[in-house]
């Protein structure tokens, strides 16, 4: 039978650490982590997104400070809003809620952002403190991954890793990440040739295209670890109902697979967990707390 990847159960393991560990460094601090989500629009995911990490935040004591601007704001309204929350001494980490209406210039925001609080790790600086494999903030949804691999002591050294998608939230810093703890790393997209055949030589596969049921048995070697990073609300046969899938059609892979991550159940929540870790990192790095969550960051 395969294992699964319970990303749920490990981030609740996780919340727990960090929960314990901000009860017992709070008086030294004299005041709980602060953490701002800046939202723009009315994108429904979002707001579930936001609302699920305010709820996290207040499992283990952080508090969430969010900031939900209409769409009709101007780039210039959020870059000072940005930059005011730079200099306030109660927030340690401040996000970005994307997708952001395209008429901003979303990386110019991100930019905007101090390093030491840009806990979605997406600011140039920190993206190259992880490509010279320096300590920084790293991206929540690979971080996550990498929990997930360690948690089942699932090696990455030396093991060939495929990774599906390229982009900045999670294909690119992910084969960064990987690289750095000494797997050998493929990274492929939509332009790749015989993308398949590329896929089954993997040890670790790791879907990330954004395409719903993309991987099927002829991606997947035997024995291989799968993550599946994507999320889609499919139409259900069955009238005006839908249903949760990923970019693996998991029903076809199973059989052949050592470990698979769920969706829902998976990736997902070790999302949300990382933010609260990179959080705590930034608090604690401004009081100058001991820390023993040093294993969480790769």
């Amino acid at each position: 039978m395969s294992l699964k990847l319970d990303g749920k159960k490990l981030s609740l393991e996780i919340e727990e650490r960090l929960y314990n560990y901000i009860s017992s460094n709070k008086k030294i601090a004299k005041r709980s982590p602060g953490l701002a989500v800046v939202r723009i629009g009315e994108d429904p995911a979002s707001g579930v997104y936001v609302n699920n990490k305010e709820k996290a935040c207040s499992r283990i004591g952080i508090k969430s400070f969010i900031f939900h601007l209409n769409d009709s704001a101007e780039q210039e309204e959020v870059e000072e809003l940005i930059i005011k929350l730079n200099s306030d001494k109660d927030i340690d980490g401040i996000l970005l809620q994307l997708p952001i209406p395209k008429k901003f210039d979303e990386q110019k925001l991100i930019s905007n952002i101090n390093p030491s609080k840009d806990v979605d790790g997406l600011n140039e600086i920190n993206i190259g403190k992880l490509v010279k494999n320096e300590p920084a903030m790293r991206s929540c949804t690979p971080a996550g991954i990498i929990n997930l691999l360690r948690s089942q002591n699932i090696t990455i050294e030396g093991k060939k890793i495929v990774v599906i998608g390229r982009s900045l939230l999670v294909g690119k810093p992910l084969s960064l990440m990987l690289l750095n703890l000494n797997g050998t790393v493929t990274m492929t997209h939509s332009k790749t040739l015989n993308l398949n055949k590329v896929c089954k030589e993997a040890d670790i596969l790791i879907a990330a295209a954004g395409k719903p049921n993309l991987v099927d048995s002829s991606f997947v070697k035997e024995g291989a670890v799968i993550i599946d990073v994507g999320i889609h609300r499919l139409k259900s046969s069955e009238e005006n109902l839908t249903r949760l899938c990923g970019d693996v059609l998991l029903e076809d892979v199973i059989s052949k697979v050592f470990a698979y991550t769920p969706v829902p159940g998976g990736v997902g929540p070790m999302t949300v967990t990382m933010l609260l870790v990179n959080t705590i990192f930034s608090w604690k790095k401004q009081f100058g707390l001991s820390s023993t969550l040093k294993d969480l960051l790769p």
